[in-house]
């Protein structure tokens, strides 16, 4: 790749020789300090989260729209607010995104909310059935700038299937760190594309501290892990979902946006692309809630909230849910502001409720959602009976797996009947 100096317009200070489009610099999310795109996560200063800081100045809305409405059906037509170089749809690259944004008017009925005013944004139909794909793209682009060899990652499940296709795909050797004991299938599907899948004995936040002590030595050089030394790029993925649930909905803003939260970096990013649409002129401003989603069992975000507190405790994971399983999540802080900043809030349910909620969403609107859709849709049920979200405003819920990943959670799923190869045995089962 040819490298080139990024203009940095308002971020002038800061120049990269890093070919990323409109990424002029990483900026710290807590002091404001910035620094040249590259490898780095934490701010030198103080140790805040580094994310992307663009340079959109030159763009007119009008012509801006029409260059996103006639780009490739993936996440590629927002390249122009990506850190991705031009052209990245020429490149090897898994290309998840423009999903369906399904119209849910049964389970609107189910649920009480107002006919043509639900929808369910399912992830479920990227390459490996997550919207890890979106982000696992993001960060390939960014090891290809910085030269890395290897992809990894530590994952709860979908993003370690998600690093293993990509890589696959785009010519990079994988190797991917999983709690030892995560559903088989995701197990299965992480190992499936040829690369190194490796069981830590403990809980997600025993991986990630584990990759976090990978970087530092001499047997992690050349690797990029897409969610801690290329997380700042990595993230910017979850940025599509808002782009193409606004885009969908006829360039307008939902009222009201249900998301899952494990590390809360989706909920976190969501905000953001809604609120860089909104000063890019593309949508109209207006008012907009979000509200975040969570087990019982791992629920450290969800209690701070209810306790109106500014510090996440971390918890032990114990649920069904294990793709939210994340005990001490990074972003959680920033997801309590933002929950509060739109008027939102931060609930969570029981697994009986998860698997509940997978049934009503399968039975309603033929959508099999994994555990963390379970949460989603159950958490979405729950605001709707406590009054906090609002069944006549337009509402947006996030499915971002396929359910045949959790099979376990609903395993007492099965037969309605068995019968004999006659219409006697038929009508004796009661199914006439």
């Amino acid at each position: 790749m040819a490298a080139q100096t990024v203009e940095t317009g308002s971020t002038d200070s800061v120049a990269s020789t890093v070919d990323l489009g409109p990424a002029a610099a990483l900026s710290c999310r807590e002091c404001g300090h910035q620094v040249p795109l590259g490898p780095v996560f934490a701010c030198e200063e103080c140790f805040g989260p580094l994310e992307i800081a663009y340079d959109f100045s030159s763009y007119d809305p009008e012509e801006l729209r029409k260059r996103i409405e006639a780009g490739p059906a993936n996440i590629w037509r927002y390249a122009p607010l990506l850190p991705v170089p031009a052209d990245v749809a020429d490149k090897p690259n898994i290309n998840p995104g423009w999903t369906k944004l399904v119209k849910a008017d049964n389970l609107a009925r189910e649920l009480g909310v107002e006919a043509g005013k639900l929808f369910v944004k399912d992830d479920s139909g990227n390459p490996t059935h997550s919207f890890k794909d979106r982000v696992v793209a993001q960060a390939v682009e960014a090891a290809r700038a910085f030269g890395y060899t290897t992809l990894s990652c530590s994952s709860t499940g979908n993003l370690a299937g998600a690093v293993g296709a990509a890589a696959a795909r785009a010519g990079f050797r994988s190797c991917v760190f999983i709690p030892h004991d995560l559903e088989q299938g995701k197990v299965v599907m992480a190992a499936i594309y040829g690369g190194e899948l490796v069981g830590i004995e403990g809980n997600y936040d025993d991986v990630n501290r584990f990759c976090s002590e990978l970087i530092g030595d001499p047997a992690g050089e050349g690797w990029g892990f897409v969610n801690v030394n290329l997380r700042p790029y990595y993230a910017e993925g979850s940025k599509t979902l808002a782009y193409e649930i606004a885009e969908q909905l006829g360039w307008q803003l939902p009222d009201q946006l249900v998301v899952p939260i494990a590390s809360g970096s989706q909920l976190t990013k969501i905000d953001k692309g809604l609120q860089e649409l909104i000063k890019l002129g593309l949508v109209e401003d207006k008012p907009y809630k979000i509200f975040g989603a969570q087990a019982e069992g791992c629920s450290p975000v969800s209690v701070a909230f209810k306790a109106g507190h500014d510090v996440v405790r971390p918890q032990k994971p114990n649920t069904i849910a294990k793709s939210l399983a994340i005990g001490n999540p990074a972003d959680g802080p920033y997801v309590l502001d933002i929950a509060r900043r739109t008027g939102g809030a931060v609930e969570d349910v029981t697994d009986e409720q998860v698997v509940e909620a997978i049934g009503i969403l399968a039975r309603t609107e033929g959508i099999f959602a994994e555990t963390a859709g379970g949460v989603t849709v159950g958490v979405t049920k729950k605001l709707i009976e406590n009054g906090l979200l609002d069944p006549a405003k337009t509402t947006v819920v996030l499915n971002t797996g396929d359910g045949l990943k959790t099979l376990d959670a609903v395993a007492g799923t099965g037969l309605t009947a068995t019968i004999r190869p006659s219409l006697e045995s038929f009508h004796e089962a009661g199914l006439a």
